[in-house]
């Protein structure tokens, strides 16, 4: 590659870099983030708006997908392998909710934008982490056993979610949602007592 094809390469990605930022700046400011006010945020063109992104689909899509990769930091940084798996599991809700109540705007606008499929594109790290902490917590008896785990995994979303629609209208206080996701998530996760 030679040097000037380094620097394009280098100048699109600060451009794509810009554009995610200005996405995610409007939406924190409940702005309309059209591809005019996107561009003019970013500092870039609409052409080259819609070069790296043909539709508006598309772009929110690869927001959600940067928010998701920084909250499977966080969630790797939670040690989601280490000690018993309903401490991790623990461990893992708090650290989750924290990057969920930072991305709270790009969350509320994925869940009305973004198609089942896109949203199911953007959440692989997060789900397969998950996974991987149901995988083990149902190898070692601490998980129930009798249900597919990538339904116990699709619910943990799907609660997630839902805590943070029911926190966006008044209904959770935010300062008991996390315990309150939490309960409910660890009473779905763990194997049901004698009927």
């Amino acid at each position: 590659m030679c040097l000037g094809e380094e620097r394009l390469g280098a100048m699109a990605e600060r451009n794509v870099q810009a554009i995610l930022d200005a996405v995610e700046d409007l939406l924190e400011r409940r702005a309309q983030a059209s591809f005019s006010a996107v561009a003019a945020q970013a500092g870039v063109s609409r052409v080259t708006g819609y070069a790296h992104f043909p539709t508006s689909e598309a772009l929110l899509e690869a927001v959600v997908r940067r928010a998701v990769n920084r909250t499977a930091v966080a969630l790797e940084a939670a040690q989601p392998d280490t000690g018993p798996p309903l401490e991790a599991l623990e461990r893992l809700l708090s650290a989750g909710w924290r990057e969920l109540d930072r991305n709270g705007a790009i969350a509320a606008a994925a869940a009305t934008q973004l198609s089942p499929a896109a949203l199911t594109r953007t959440h692989h790290a997060a789900h397969e982490r998950v996974r991987e902490l149901v995988d083990r917590g149902r190898a070692d008896g601490s998980f129930r056993a009798d249900m597919p785990a990538g339904w116990l995994v699709a619910c943990c979303f799907a609660l997630i979610h839902a805590c943070a629609d029911e926190v966006r209208g008044g209904r959770i206080d935010p300062a008991a949602a996390l315990a309150v996701l939490t309960a409910t998530i660890r009473g779905m996760l763990t194997a049901p007592g004698p009927g």
